[in-house]
């Protein structure tokens, strides 16, 4: 889908995202401090700021072909869909908490 050029799109992040969100700094807290969940917040915004000008630049889900998959770091995942208007993130996976189950 090409997208006309300086368009900015919304974030909007679901209940289920901001929950997985606020786990996550509650367990950065509580294994490495603060500065990491400083870094883990500044991850989010850069994250924010590059999907709502980008919105394609993450791969589709194999399965899912509205759900795209952004590793913004090696221990964090976003997944997030978008339309014509808004980013949604759907929601955010600390790969450190949870093992991928086979």
């Amino acid at each position: 889908m090409a997208l006309p050029m300086g368009k900015s799109y919304e974030v909007e992040w679901t209940k289920r995202s901001f929950r997985n969100a606020m786990s996550i700094k509650k367990y950065l807290i509580r294994k490495f401090g603060l500065k990491e969940v400083a870094k883990f917040e500044n991850l989010l915004r850069e994250f924010e700021l590059t999907v709502s000008n980008f919105p394609t630049l993450y791969p589709e889900s194999n399965s899912q072909k509205l759900l795209r998959r952004a590793v913004i770091h090696k221990n964090t995942t976003v997944y997030y869909i978008f339309s014509k208007k808004k980013v949604t993130v759907i929601a955010i996976k600390d790969n450190r908490q949870e093992k991928a189950s086979k």
